[in-house]
C-alpha cells in the first residue's frame, strides 16, 4: 500500500513539475519585462516629447505624430550656447573620474593591505564625509572661491564634487580589494616582483571590473552634478549641461520650452547610456578573465 501512495506521489510530482517550472519561468520574465518598461518608461516619454513639434507638445500619444526635430535643432541654436556646455560637463565629469580613481586606488589598497590602529574609525569619516548634504557645503565654498579667484573655473567644479566622489569610490575600491587574497601579491613577490610590481602588474588587471565599476558611478554622478556647477559659475561660456538645461528659454517671456529641455535631456543621456554599455562589456571581460586564471 505504501509502495503504491509513493508510486502516486512521484507520478503526480512528475505532472505537475513542468507546469510549475512554466509558471515560475514565466513569473521572471513578466518581472524582467516589467521592470525594464518601468526603468525606460520615463526616458521613452522624453524621446517620444522631444520629437514632437511645440504646437503638439501636450499630446499624450506614444508615438509622436509627426515626427520634428525643431527641437534639437533649438538645443544647439548658438545663442543657447549648449555645445560648449556639452563640453564643459564632459572635462568636469572626466577629470573628477580620473582624479577620483587614481588617488582612490591607492588609497583603497592601502586601507585594505595594511593594519594600523584608527582605520575602520578611518574609513567611517571616509564614507561620512559624503554624506553631507551640497547645500551645506556650497556657501563655504563659493566665499573660499571668491577669495581665491576660482570663481567660472573648472576647478571650483572639480574640486567640491571630488569630495563626495572620491569617499564613495574609496569605500568601494577597499570591500573590493578585500575580496582579493593575499597570495596574489605573496605569489608574485617569490616570482621576483616588488610589492609595487605586484600591485601594477596582478591586482589592477584583477581589480578591472571593480574599478570600471567605481567609474560609472564617480562619472554619472559628476556629470548629473547641479547645485555646485549653478553656485560656482556664472559665465554662459562655463556652465554645465544639466545648467544650461535648466536656462532654456522659450520665444515669448511666459513660454516654457519643454520640447527643447526634453531633447537636450536625450543628449545629455544617451552619452550616458553609451558608456554603461561600454564598461559594462569590459567588466564582464574582467570578470570572465579573472576566472579563467
Amino acid at each position: 500500500m505504501t509502495t503504491t501512495l509513493t508510486a502516486k506521489t512521484t507520478a503526480i510530482s512528475t505532472r505537475t513539475t513542468p507546469v510549475t517550472a512554466k509558471w515560475r519561468s514565466g513569473l521572471l520574465y513578466a518581472s524582467v519585462v516589467a521592470v525594464v518598461a518601468c526603468c525606460l518608461a520615463p526616458f521613452y516619454w522624453m524621446l517620444a516629447s522631444s520629437l514632437r513639434r511645440t504646437s503638439d507638445i501636450f499630446d499624450t500619444s506614444l508615438v509622436p505624430s509627426p515626427v520634428s526635430f525643431e527641437n534639437y535643432r533649438a538645443v544647439f541654436d548658438p545663442a543657447q550656447g549648449f555645445g560648449r556646455a556639452l563640453l564643459n560637463s564632459l572635462v568636469v565629469a572626466g577629470v573628477t573620474t580620473v582624479l577620483a580613481l587614481v588617488l582612490a586606488t591607492f588609497t583603497a589598497y592601502a586601507m585594505a593591505r595594511l593594519e594600523f590602529r584608527g582605520k575602520r574609525l578611518i574609513l567611517t569619516l571616509v564614507i561620512a564625509t559624503s554624506m553631507f548634504p551640497v547645500v551645506s557645503i556650497v556657501v563655504p565654498l563659493l566665499k573660499l572661491f571668491t577669495d581665491v579667484g576660482w570663481i567660472n573655473t573648472y576647478q571650483a567644479m572639480i574640486v567640491p564634487s571630488m569630495s563626495f566622489a572620491l569617499p564613495l569610490a574609496v569605500w568601494n575600491l577597499t570591500t573590493f580589494f578585500r575580496q582579493m587574497p593575499d597570495e596574489l601579491e605573496h605569489a608574485a613577490m617569490v616570482d621576483g616582483c616588488t610589492r609595487g610590481q605586484a600591485f601594477r602588474k596582478v591586482i589592477i588587471p584583477l581589480a578591472a571590473p571593480g574599478i570600471f565599476t567605481t567609474a560609472i558611478i564617480t562619472f554619472i554622478a559628476a556629470w548629473n552634478e547641479f547645485l555646485i556647477a549653478l553656485s560656482m559659475t556664472n559665465k554662459p561660456d562655463m556652465q554645465t549641461a544639466p545648467v544650461a538645461i535648466s536656462k532654456f528659454t522659450g520665444a515669448t517671456t511666459y513660454e516654457t520650452p519643454f520640447g527643447s529641455q526634453m531633447a537636450a535631456g536625450v543628449l545629455v543621456t544617451v552619452p550616458l547610456v553609451v558608456m554603461v554599455l561600454l564598461f559594462q562589456r569590459r567588466i564582464v571581460a574582467g570578470l570572465t578573465a579573472g576566472a579563467a586564471k
